[in-house]
């Protein structure tokens, strides 16, 4: 997972996932769904090294400065992957191979905001407390679900993180007590 920010001005923070589309983008600050274009990231997928960046001012200008937090998956540290939603209360489990701290999900084929599950609000499940990154209001209430010891098994029905089978999501997940500890390789 890529995230690109301009710091010199304003504008969006450009993001690519593993489990979209080399040509697509999404936007961090923004709840529009992946969208299709080869000025974010040259229609390149990033390798284990190197990412390309396209034309958008967004992630690319001449004298722009940018930073790039970029993400990797880890066994034990971290994860990133897709499912479909069912629109119900028993909803799809996540896979993570851990015990999960923080967890980003935006839905990939649809205009919902992201939202931001974590282990600390509250201490207990239902991890039910999400926070959106691209909406200046207050932390949503009955969302989410458990954050059990290899994942997380979503508990809501709701736009942001499980509606219908016909929405897809993508997730970035983070241990809450890395296997591997900081070093992983």
């Amino acid at each position: 997972m890529v995230i690109v920010k301009r710091r010199d001005n304003t504008g969006n923070w450009g993001t690519w996932h593993t489990s979209i589309a080399n040509t697509n983008y999404l936007l961090l600050n923004s709840g529009a769904g992946s969208a299709s274009g080869t000025t974010y990231w040259n229609s390149t997928s990033p390798s284990s090294t190197t990412f390309s960046i396209g034309t958008s001012t967004d992630v690319n200008t001449n004298t722009g400065t940018y930073v790039a937090y970029c993400f990797a998956e880890i066994t034990g540290y971290s994860a990133f992957g897709i499912y479909t939603g069912n629109g119900n209360t028993e909803g799809p489990f996540i896979y993570t191979g851990f015990r999960p701290a923080f967890v980003i999900i935006k839905k990939s084929n649809g205009s919902d905001p992201w939202e931001i599950f974590d282990n600390k609000r509250p201490e207990y499940n239902p991890t039910n407390l999400g926070l959106f990154p691209n909406d200046p209001g207050l932390e949503g209430t009955n969302r989410g679900g458990d954050f059990v010891s290899n994942g997380v098994k979503l508990r809501y029905a709701n736009c942001t993180t499980n509606e219908s089978a016909s929405f897809t999501y993508i997730y970035a997940a983070f241990a809450e007590f890395p296997f591997k500890y900081g070093l992983a390789k």
